[in-house]
């Protein structure tokens, strides 16, 4: 992925929000105002999508054109149903379609005729191909080389040992984002012992390969395990202890799933990496109703990127943010992602008490 990037936080987010609600209710927002807006998500197997994806995109639309709707398809990593449920938003006549895309290619098609239709496509979260209007996303080589980092640190003494890596889905365009952030931390740091991509990022395939790299290298050589994403972390440390491997080899993630942030505080997972879902949905909610209200996105927009068939594609880019135990309290707690008795159940509560994630603490 080419292009201009600037890195962007919640200020600048801030100021988005201000000018979408400005375009939206320069046309009053109201009576013949209203239209309806395509939310089209890539699966189910990764928690954010429906818990907070799609109620945040669903409520700020709301908030920025109180008129309108959103019509909602969840594909189930199935590119054929994608285009299906996509196809049919534009039959129905959708004013705007937000798209996380399953599989770039298989869907161009489907962009294009959105596009014929006069309907704007913003990609969300992956970067789709054809005649796309807008891009949103986290900066993928910068999740990439935040794992990385975190465990080259987690490894201590042991950096520049072996490390297994068990990668997104190969279809994702993020995937090879990732994994190539990553890999600009760890060459030549430690010894890449086996690489896996892991199809619908689903935790019983990561379970899978973590299962299938054991038994190849033993226990013992595993020193890091460089999982793309909490689901694939949960198959990863599944198969750890089914095995038996104790201590457990530290294990990165993405995407602050609770049970994640559970078994960071429990010590079976050493880090994640946040990305503020409300700062991406509120900038993909307004570049969707400016768009569809007719208006540009030059004052929504921060950056361009190039896709394989567009070039130039306005673009915002955020900031996503390592969480360890020491820093759950001041980055999802703080931002109300969670609260401490959400992630501190009674079992946990003596482990939150050692990590000093009490009312109060960090």
């Amino acid at each position: 992925m080419r292009g201009r990037r600037w890195r962007v936080g919640a200020g600048l987010v801030a100021a988005v929000m201000v000018a979408a609600l400005a375009g939206c209710t320069e046309d009053g927002g109201q009576g013949e105002g209203g239209f309806t807006v395509g939310l089209l998500l890539p699966s189910r197997a990764v928690p954010r999508w429906e818990q907070s994806d799609k109620p945040l995109i669903e409520k700020r639309v709301k908030e920025l054109c109180p008129d309108c709707r959103v019509v909602y398809a969840n594909a189930e990593n199935d590119a054929a149903s994608q285009r299906q449920q996509m196809n049919s938003m534009i039959t129905r006549g959708v004013s705007a379609l937000i798209l996380d895309v399953v599989d770039p290619k298989a869907l161009r098609s489907s962009v294009r005729a959105a596009d014929r239709a006069g309907i704007p496509v913003i990609a969300y979260d992956r970067l789709a191909e054809g005649p796309i209007s807008g891009f949103v996303s986290f900066d993928g080589g910068r999740v990439g080389r935040l794992q990385g980092e975190a465990l080259l640190q987690s490894m201590g003494a042991k950096a520049g040992g072996g490390v297994v890596m068990v990668n997104g889905d190969p279809s994702s365009p993020n995937a090879a984002w990732y994994e190539g952030g990553a890999r600009s931390v760890l060459q030549d740091r430690v010894r890449i012992l086996k690489s896996y991509n892991t199809l619908g990022w689903r935790t019983e395939n990561a379970h899978d390969h973590m299962s299938a790299a054991i038994s190849a290298l033993g226990p013992n050589q595993i020193d890091g395990v460089l999982a793309a994403n909490d689901s694939i972390a949960a198959g990863v440390i599944a198969a750890l202890k089914s095995a038996r491997v104790s201590p457990l080899p530290p294990v990165t993630g993405q995407d602050a799933d609770l049970d994640a942030v559970r078994r960071i505080v429990k010590g079976e997972q050493y880090m994640t990496v946040y990305k503020p879902f409300r700062q991406e949905t509120e900038a993909a909610s307004a570049m969707a109703v400016a768009l569809a209200r007719g208006n540009d996105l030059d004052a929504l927009v921060t950056s361009t990127v190039d896709s394989p068939t567009t070039r130039d594609v306005p673009a915002v880019l955020l900031d996503p943010v390592s969480v360890t135990a020491e820093t759950i309290g001041r980055t999802l707690v703080r931002d109300g992602v969670y609260t401490i008795d959400q992630i501190c159940t009674p079992k946990l509560r003596s482990a939150c008490d050692r990590i000093g994630l009490t009312r109060g603490g960090r």
